[in-house]
């Protein structure tokens, strides 16, 4: 039997997001220890010109709600950009993952084949829904959860790859 988009996208964005909530509560936890203002973490960013923490785990949770909206056929809810802190951030994933756990499996049918619009690089594209989730939605969901991972390691939060990756 072939994998479904379901399979291959609903489950991956949850268990990740997951992690990636745990993550914001060892950074959290760490700012608390080291006597750290928050604000100091979530504004960190690995490189001037890159994106800091906060940008980085509200741009995964868009992705994440965004592909999954997306190749079920459903408008994707909007969000604010206004998270000020862990908790914030925090409750913006458990609103991603809220959102995601509403979608069916048969929503998902047909998806690998559905045409997906959007804007990349301020140009109109259509692809299907397989190359979208496969050279867009992951590769992106991705880059932005392991930067946010890697901002919060490089600060000195002990993390891990087992924390990144999570159980099996």
């Amino acid at each position: 039997m072939a994998i479904t988009m379901y399979q291959m996208s609903v489950p991956l964005f949850l268990k990740v997001l997951g992690n990636l909530s745990a993550i914001l509560d060892k950074g959290a936890a760490f700012a608390e220890a080291k006597k750290v203002e928050p604000a100091v973490l979530l504004s960190y960013r690995l490189a001037p010109d890159m994106l800091n923490l906060t940008r980085q785990v509200q741009i995964a949770s868009d992705h994440a709600k965004r592909a999954s909206a997306r190749l079920a056929g459903v408008e994707p809810p909007a969000y604010e950009d206004g998270e000020a802190s862990f908790a914030d951030l925090k409750a913006r994933i458990d609103k991603t993952v809220a959102f995601i756990q509403t979608l069916k499996p048969a929503q998902f049918d047909g998806a690998e084949a559905r045409e997906i619009k959007l804007k990349v690089g301020g140009v109109d594209k259509t692809l299907s829904g397989q190359t979208y989730f496969l050279h867009n939605a992951l590769p992106n969901f991705f880059f932005h959860t392991t930067t946010a991972y890697a901002i919060l390691r490089h600060c000195g939060v002990e993390i891990g790859k087992g924390d990144f990756i999570g159980q099996l």
